[in-house]
């Protein structure tokens, strides 16, 4: 039986070798929804996760672990068009390491609506947080998942140092891992003075689901309100496309554990796995996700209107300070 994420990286892999296989080969381009969005989407609604690749003027990082195709702001213009979205958070991503200067750019491009999230290491002064601060960063991101770190311990370790990096700033920590890993630092994540975010429903597999080891720790910290949770990116926690109907149980209980830590992201342009031992400069493709028909699965995990707006408007407007 293969995991889920043995079934991505398969895919990812043979979707390389397909779009790599000659020089005239066109690489697919990242998606735009094909499905119209079916609901009322509140004014001022915010995508919280979307990153951006521009390897002409921000030359990737040589250690990155794999290689996107490149995608303009306008596309993401675009993206957020069709989805009624007025905000946008801009991620950093692993493939640039800790030069931020993508994320800043795309952010000065997209103007008033947009906030960022940057990655940065021990080398970086205070002056150059001060100065992302006044660009709009409002919190650091640990990407353990994609660097292959599934280390409880490590986790803690790098937890740690985050919270010491930013206690005085008015900043989150944003954390893309799993359950295993957020069992291990739960109690750290209970005592930090600052907001935490876990990305891409932190990780929990749609199989087994609610049952699943470290969930219920998850749901106690958003609970309490310890822990912001981005209802991101289903298709990183199952195999069933296009509707993903093994998630809902999680998205639900997510919410119904605290609305008003529950944030929504597109993973827009959904970049792929990166897949071990394959040459890091090898071009792995945008899997191909209709953003309209996934957006639409929302008012099916929350119903209510008043929650959506939460949601999407109210909680982003409290964390990246809209």
């Amino acid at each position: 039986m293969f995991t889920r994420r043995e079934v991505m990286i398969g895919a990812v892999t043979a979707g390389t070798v397909a779009l790599t296989a000659g020089p005239n080969i066109m690489f697919a381009r990242a998606s735009q929804p094909s499905t119209p969005v079916n609901f009322a989407v509140p004014e001022g609604a915010c995508d919280c996760h979307v990153h951006t690749f521009d390897p002409q003027s921000f030359p990737y990082s040589p250690s990155r672990p794999y290689t996107p195709e490149p995608v303009s702001v306008e596309e993401l213009r675009a993206l957020h068009r069709a989805l009624h979205m007025d905000r946008v958070i801009v991620v950093q991503t692993t493939v640039y390491g800790t030069d931020n200067a993508g994320v800043l750019d795309a952010m000065k491009q997209l103007g008033p609506r947009a906030r960022g999230v940057a990655v940065i290491d021990d080398k970086a002064p205070d002056s150059a947080l001060d100065e992302m601060d006044r660009a709009g960063i409002r919190g650091i991101r640990l990407n353990l998942e994609t660097s292959g770190q599934t280390d409880p311990a490590v986790g803690r370790q790098r937890f740690q140092a985050a919270v010491e990096r930013i206690k005085n700033r008015k900043w989150h920590i944003q954390i893309y891992t799993r359950l295993s890993v957020i069992e291990g630092i739960k109690d750290q994540v209970a005592a930090a003075p600052m907001p935490v975010v876990f990305d891409h429903f932190a990780g929990t597999q749609a199989q087994p689901g609610v049952d699943q080891p470290g969930f219920h720790s998850l749901l106690s910290l958003v609970q309490t309100g310890k822990a912001y949770v981005k209802i991101s990116a289903p298709y990183r926690s199952s195999t069933l496309a296009p509707d993903y109907s093994d998630v809902a149980p999680i998205a639900k209980a997510m919410i119904a554990a605290n609305p008003r830590q529950i944030l929504w992201g597109s993973d827009w342009p959904h970049p792929g796995l990166p897949v071990p031992g394959r040459n890091n400069s090898e071009i792995t493709p945008f899997f191909q996700i209709d953003d309209g028909r996934v957006l639409n699965l929302l008012p099916t995990w929350a119903p209510d209107a008043a929650t959506r707006k939460t949601i999407l408007v109210e909680n982003p407007a409290k964390l990246y300070g809209f």
